[in-house]
């Protein structure tokens, strides 16, 4: 009896050690690294052009996007890789003649830009000072806000609140949301209704209410691309941020200490950083973008002798995803202070620390941790698949973890649990990958601040047996 009851013990023993075996975890951590990350949705964008092409010329730069395709610049381009293309159009452009759109200057601009590896983002623009109004719209019956002999009489300015503004203004936003709206390649969308660029002031500005319907007709023609409110009215900046947008503002950069012009004060040490608190906008960008625009060029803050560091370490607490300093080329001395914001600036993942069991076996679970830490100032706000890749040789299987990466706010993130192993896996040794997957395509998207990447875009970071 006591030799049954021995020899039951150690098979008892022995399967509790395989069982054991099998579950036992080992500890990885991975190595993190200090460079620049072009990845989706966020970082320096390129203005009404794309990656590769020319910059602008000293500190100037255009407001008229392109119709066409462009030529590529003929060498290298001293600007920095960019994920973005962020272009705009005046109506005059878009719509010279009532009812027919040119759909086919937008059209190749997402073409351009998916060719160019970035996505589009956009602004449709009302007017400016060299740029009027379309002349039929002029011819319509709409009312003019000024009369041709006021001091801005030169240039023919709408009443915001004309119902045929919003009639035919909304008609064309409309038009563009049925078109394009949740498009891919389309990254986010300007509120753009009321004054010169469509920034959102004007001498003209129409009572609070016509603001809210002229925000309300983007909200209702994009439901699925991002939407981004101008930022220069307190009210209407509040009242769209208070239904999902993200926002952006045009004068980043300006540190003038005073200004005698009532339409251009002093923004970056009087209007912006008082406003994001009076608006309550000071934490929309952990779940909608924050996307800011130069005012001039970064050549002309330097020449103005301003200081960057506040000018960027402000953007970063307003949790920026994104910048536009109008393809204009940094100052040498000023590179290194722009790769060190590029990556603080949106999100920036790495991987600190994965537990999981070294020897596995195929139709069983097995538990797999990982620590994360987002050492940017904002989230992702797309949707991706943490997914981990079992690779041999001759096999491989993908495992997508139940992870919701939008929600990796700034600082820590942790993925608990387990994993079931494929039955159908092949015993050998494999290698563990992991990669944020584009769930569309099904392919790696987002580059990690670790070492380990692959050609085709997974990490490798440790090795697994399968039994």
């Amino acid at each position: 009896m006591a030799i049954r009851l021995s020899l039951i013990s150690c098979i008892v023993l022995a399967y509790a050690s395989a069982a054991l075996a099998q579950t036992a975890t080992v500890v990885v951590r991975p190595k993190e690294i200090d460079s620049v990350l072009v990845n989706p949705g966020m970082g320096i964008q390129t203005f009404q052009r794309y990656n590769g092409d020319a910059i602008n010329p000293g500190l100037g730069w255009s407001e008229e996007g392109p119709t066409e395709k462009l030529t590529p610049a003929a060498g290298a381009v001293d600007f920095p890789p960019s994920s973005i293309s962020y272009c705009r159009w005046f109506w005059e452009t878009l719509e010279p003649e009532q009812g027919k759109v040119r759909w086919g200057i937008l059209d190749t601009a997402l073409r351009e830009a998916r060719a160019h590896h970035q996505t589009l983002a956009i602004r449709l623009m009302p007017y400016d000072e060299k740029h009027p109004l379309p002349e039929w719209y002029r011819k319509s019956g709409a009312r003019r806000a000024n009369r041709p002999t006021d001091k801005d009489g030169d240039i023919w300015q709408p009443d915001f609140a004309d119902p045929l503004y919003l009639k035919y203004w909304g008609a064309l936003v409309a038009a563009a949301g049925e078109r394009y709206d949740g498009r891919p390649e389309l990254e986010s969308v300007d509120i753009s209704s009321v004054g010169y660029w469509g920034e959102g002031w004007s001498p003209y500005m129409p009572e609070f209410e016509v603001q809210k319907k002229l925000v309300d007709i983007w909200i209702e023609a994009f439901k699925r691309t991002p939407l981004l409110m101008n930022f220069d009215e307190e009210k209407a900046l509040a009242y769209a941020t208070h239904h999902g947008t993200g926002w952006r503002l045009d004068c980043w950069g300006d540190m003038r200490l005073s200004s005698d012009d009532p339409h251009f004060p002093a923004e970056m040490l009087d209007i912006y950083p008082q406003q994001v608190v009076r608006a309550g906008v000071q934490d929309i960008g952990l779940r909608s973008p924050v996307s800011l625009e130069a005012c001039w060029v970064p050549g002309y803050w330097k020449q103005q002798g301003w200081g960057l560091k506040y000018i960027m370490d402000q953007a970063l607490r307003w949790h920026v995803s994104s910048v536009n300093i109008k393809s204009s080329a940094i100052p040498p001395e000023w590179k290194a202070a722009f790769d060190d914001f590029q990556k603080k600036m949106g999100y920036r993942f790495i991987l600190r620390r994965l537990e999981y069991a070294p020897t596995i076996e195929p139709g069983t679970m097995q538990p797999l941790h990982m620590w994360w830490l987002n050492a940017g100032v904002a989230p992702v706000y797309r949707p991706y698949d943490l997914a981990v890749e079992l690779r041999s040789a001759s096999a491989s299987a993908i495992i997508k973890l139940p992870a919701d990466v939008r929600k990796w706010l700034p600082g820590d993130a942790v993925s608990d649990g387990t994993v079931y192993i494929p039955e159908t896996l092949m015993p050998g040794s494999y290698r563990l990958r992991i990669a944020l997957l584009d769930p569309r395509t099904g392919q790696p998207a987002i580059k990690l601040a670790n070492e380990g990447l692959q050609a085709d875009g997974w990490y490798d970071f440790a090795a697994v047996t399968v039994r």
